[in-house]
C-alpha cells in the first residue's frame, strides 16, 4: 500500500494555491490535515476571487480541508505534517519555512523563493539543519515545451547559447479579466483602494511586478545558459498604479560569463491578444529557438545550420509519475532521486541572487555584481 503523506498549507495570499491544492487533492497519497493563513500587514477590504480570504474558502471547500487554525505556529505545534505547502506573501517565506523546518516538516514554497538572498539563505539553512526537504514550485517545470527546449539546447543543435530573452505580462493579479488556475473564472473588478490593500501591491510584503514576473526570465536564462550570472542591471517603474507603492513594470538585464539575457515583467499588458507572454527566444552560435503554439500543441521552433533549416520539434509528455508537483515531490522523498533542477534550493539560491542584485540596481541605478550564494558576506545572515 502506498504511503500516505500528511499535508498542510500555510498561507492563502498567493492565488497559485488554488491550482497547487487541486493537484495535491487529486493525488491518492495525500491526506489533508489542516491549514492556516499568515497575518496580513494590512487587512484586505473585500472578499473577491483570488483575494486571500476567497482563496482560503475555495481551497478548503474544493480540497475538503475541515480544520483551519488562526495561527500557523499553533497549527505546527499541534499537528504532525509530512509536507507543508507555503503560499504566503513573499516577504514572510523565511519565517514560515523556519517554523516548518523546526516542526520537522518538508516544505514546498511557491515561486519566487524569497525577496532577498539573505532570506533565501535563512530558508536553506533552516531546512538543512532540520534535515527536511526544501523545494520551490516553478510553473515552467511543468511545461513540456520548456523541458524540450532545454533538451534541444543541450544537444548542441543551436550551438553555445549567447542570449535569452523573455517577457511575461498581464493586467495585474486583480486586473480586468484576471484568471488563475484552480479558480472559478475571472477576478471581479476591484477599486484602486481595494487592490492597494492586497499584498501584491505592497512593497513591504514583497509585492510588485519586478519580483512576481521578472523572475521567470531569470529562471529561463539560468536554466538554459547553465552558468552563474556575474552582473545585472535592473529597472522598476510604476507606470499606471500610482495608488500603491509597488512597481507595475520591471526589467532585468543579465550578464553571464559567456552570454547575456533580458527578463521583463509587466502588470500593464491588456489581455492575451496583446502577446502577453513570450515568445521566449534563445539565440545560439549556430541557430535559435522559440516556444510556439500550433493548435493546442506547444512546440519548439528551431532555426539552425548555415542553411537556416526550420524544424518544429514536438514536446513529449512529461515523465510518467513525475508530471506534476506532488508526483515530483513524493518521487523524490520515496526514491532519493534529485528533484527537477529548477525546484532545488541550489538553483533557486542562484536565481534569488540575480533578482536580489537586480533590485539593488533598480534602487541605485548602477550595474550590480551578483553574489555567490555559497559565500555569505555577513555573519549570521
Amino acid at each position: 500500500m502506498s504511503k500516505k503523506y500528511r499535508v498542510g498549507i500555510v498561507g492563502f495570499a498567493h492565488p497559485h494555491i488554488n491550482h497547487v491544492a487541486s493537484l495535491f487533492s487529486a493525488h491518492q497519497q495525500v491526506e489533508w490535515v489542516a491549514c492556516a493563513d499568515t497575518r496580513p500587514v494590512r487587512p484586505e477590504l473585500r472578499v473577491a476571487p483570488y483575494t486571500r480570504e476567497w482563496n482560503r474558502g475555495n481551497v478548503m471547500k474544493s480540497a475538503g480541508i475541515s480544520k483551519c487554525y488562526e495561527d500557523y505556529h499553533e497549527m505546527l505545534g499541534k499537528e504532525r505534517f509530512d509536507l507543508v505547502l507555503v503560499e504566503c506573501e513573499n516577504a514572510q517565506h523565511p519565517e514560515v519555512v523556519e517554523a516548518c523546518a523546526e516542526a520537522g516538516a518538508h516544505v514546498c514554497v511557491e515561486k519566487p523563493m524569497a525577496v532577498s538572498l539573505v532570506d533565501a539563505r535563512r530558508m536553506d539553512r533552516a531546512c538543512q539543519a532540520a534535515g527536511t526537504m526544501l523545494a520551490v514550485n516553478w510553473p515552467p517545470a511543468w511545461l513540456p515545451h520548456a523541458r524540450k527546449a532545454k533538451e534541444v539546447i543541450d544537444s548542441g543543435m543551436i550551438g553555445r547559447v549567447l542570449e535569452v530573452d523573455y517577457r511575461v505580462g498581464h493586467g495585474g493579479p486583480f486586473g480586468a479579466g484576471a484568471e488563475h488556475k484552480g479558480g472559478t473564472g475571472a477576478s471581479a473588478p476591484l477599486t484602486d483602494e481595494e487592490k492597494a490593500a492586497t499584498w501584491f501591491h505592497q512593497k513591504a510584503t514583497g509585492g510588485g511586478a519586478f519580483l512576481d514576473l521578472c523572475c521567470y526570465g531569470v529562471v529561463y536564462s539560468l536554466w538554459y545558459i547553465g552558468e552563474r550570472a556575474t552582473a545585472v542591471q535592473g529597472m522598476k517603474a510604476n507606470l499606471s498604479s500610482h495608488w500603491c507603492d509597488a512597481e507595475d513594470n520591471g526589467v532585468i538585464v543579465l550578464r553571464y560569463p559567456s552570454a547575456i539575457a533580458v527578463a521583463q515583467g509587466s502588470w500593464t499588458t491588456m489581455g492575451k491578444s496583446y502577446l502577453s507572454a513570450g515568445p521566449l527566444m534563445v539565440y545560439g552560435e549556430g541557430g535559435s529557438l522559440s516556444f510556439e503554439i500550433y493548435g493546442d500543441q506547444p512546440v519548439v521552433r528551431v532555426v539552425h545550420g548555415p542553411e537556416r533549416k526550420v524544424e518544429m520539434v514536438q514536446a513529449a509528455p512529461l515523465p510518467k509519475h513525475r508530471s506534476n508537483l506532488p508526483q515530483e515531490l513524493f518521487h523524490h522523498l520515496e526514491t532519493g532521486e534529485p528533484l527537477h533542477e529548477i525546484l532545488t534550493p541550489e538553483f533557486n539560491l542562484d536565481a534569488t541572487a540575480i533578482v536580489d542584485a537586480g533590485a539593488r540596481s533598480a534602487e541605485n541605478g548602477g550595474l550590480e555584481t551578483v553574489s555567490d550564494p555559497s559565500r555569505c558576506p555577513c555573519a549570521g545572515c
